[in-house]
């Protein structure tokens, strides 16, 4: 499974691409697979403020609901509205076109608390198979 290496990642499967004080968040190759077929995408409202490690969004799949969590603290600028009326795009393409929301961190430094591309590979490696 590939991981892209200029994402950071968090230990609950999300992934943020930072570019000075903005963030694009989605979830990882690992977690789409784990959640297998989503059906439905709660995201985020625009200006909404999210904190670290708490719920921003929820994805339902046909096994259950699972809660995504802000990768950083931040303020939403936008949100994939596509996937409202395409929430699979989340499986084919998590890096790409399944993304989830932006946001305008709140604290940069919140970023070196999150995994670097080894850290996660490593992390799903120690993680056991269901």
């Amino acid at each position: 499974m590939d991981f892209p290496e200029n994402l950071r990642y968090t230990k609950t499967h999300e992934w943020i691409a930072v570019q000075g004080n903005k963030g694009r968040v989605g979830v990882t190759a690992y977690a789409q697979q784990e959640i297998s077929d989503v059906v439905f995408v709660e995201l985020p409202k625009k200006d909404q403020v999210v904190q670290q490690v708490k719920t921003a969004a929820v994805v339902e799949s046909v096994k259950a609901a699972f809660d995504i969590y802000a990768p950083v603290s931040g303020k939403i600028t936008d949100t994939n509205k596509t996937l409202e009326s395409n929430p699979g795009l989340i499986n084919q393409s998590p890096y790409g076109d399944g993304w989830m929301f932006e946001l305008e961190l709140s604290n940069v430094g919140e970023v070196n608390s999150l995994l670097t591309v080894q850290q996660y590979k490593d992390l799903v490696q120690q993680t056991p198979k269901h």
